[in-house]
């Protein structure tokens, strides 16, 4: 979790710890508790970019061009687009990802919103160090863009265009692998959720959504517990978690740190922006609906010693359900998001 995430939980707690006193023995009220739950989904104020990959709009627009360009696969038929799609939340609608022959491979396809919050390891199992090491992964992938880095060094340094587009973002026209994944991952960090229509509710507009929503909310963030993992503005911890699903060899964490138990089958929490959008889920695809999703929660996962402490049945009603449905369904943005709206500014979207 990042310093600031942090700060802003830690001001959450401090704020409930002074209503409980302030409100006596028996605590909070309900809206006081929902108060201090708001604050902690405030959206910042800035993307945040790293000091050894600053920001800047001719680096961007080299990342944007380079994304959509099928010049990285080997056989020029196949780009980072091919899978993270605007129109599909930035995933690509599949159970699991798609192999050049057609076949499956063995992850769903992550959305790439709001990867500039994601803090720590990326990935599933968390096997890239940063943003910056994701793409040689596909680009090199045989089943996927099928390519070399070397092969696609030259054949960008071939272009005049390309040429002068580094020229732009670097100060010079050479191309080059560190170079190339720099471009792509400042472009991936203005991937921003748009605003939806909890961020207009939580910036005061209580019309914004139903009442069945606020419910949810509430108990999105009480006894349901789902923000113990889906925290933020993002709706992530950026941590990983056994949730009880995964059996046999699909490990997750657990494959590149084997001497964890609580690793063991666990994966990266996703962000819940645009869930609505990204059915099927889970890392392999295998739950096809919210709802679905909604009661394998409800019913607590296989029991062992890696599941997460946030999980376990929570014998939820069916209305209990149906409002945390309203409240999943406050979290897609209004409006149309297609690959000329890709590219947002360095200052990310505010109430």
């Amino acid at each position: 979790m990042m310093w600031s995430q942090l700060r802003t939980y830690g001001a959450a707690a401090v704020a409930l710890a002074a209503l409980a006193a302030a409100t006596g023995p028996a605590g909070t009220s309900e809206d006081d508790r929902r108060a201090v739950w708001r604050a902690a989904y405030r959206p910042p104020s800035v993307i945040p970019f790293p000091e050894t990959n600053p920001y800047s709009p001719a680096k961007a627009d080299l990342g944007r061009r380079l994304f959509f360009d099928p010049i990285l696969s080997g056989n020029n038929d196949r780009a980072c687009v091919s899978c993270h799609r605007p129109d599909l939340a930035w995933s690509d609608g599949r159970a699991r990802a798609s192999t050049l022959v057609g076949g499956d491979m063995d992850l769903r396809t992550p959305t790439l919103l709001n990867v500039a919050w994601q803090d720590g390891p990326l990935g599933w199992d968390g096997k890239f160090h940063s943003l910056e090491l994701v793409a040689r992964a596909p680009i090199t992938g045989i089943g996927n863009m099928n390519s070399k880095i070397p092969e696609a060094v030259q054949r960008l340094s071939a272009d005049e265009s390309y040429r002068e587009a580094f020229a732009a973002a670097f100060g010079d026209p050479v191309v080059s692998a560190e170079r190339l994944d720099a471009a792509l991952a400042t472009f991936q960090r203005l991937i921003v959720a748009g605003k939806a229509p909890f961020d207009r509710w939580i910036s005061g507009d209580e019309a914004a959504i139903p009442d069945a929503a606020k419910r949810g909310f509430d108990l999105f963030n009480g006894r349901a517990g789902c923000s113990g993992c889906h925290s933020g503005w993002s709706f992530t911890d950026s941590s990983f978690h056994d949730i009880g699903t995964a059996t046999g060899n699909d490990i997750g964490r657990g494959r590149l740190m084997p001497n964890s138990v609580a690793l063991r089958y666990a994966f990266k929490t996703p962000t819940l922006r645009e869930v609505g959008k990204r059915a099927p889920f889970m890392h392999d695809g295998s739950i096809p609906t919210l709802e679905a999703v909604i009661d394998l929660y409800d019913k607590g996962g296989i029991e062992r010693p890696s599941r997460s402490r946030q999980i376990k049945p929570l014998n939820l009603t069916a209305e209990e359900k149906a409002d945390l449905l309203a409240f999943l369904g406050t979290l897609t943005a209004e409006g149309d998001r297609d690959e000329t709206s890709a590219v947002f500014p360095p200052q990310a979207p505010t109430p």
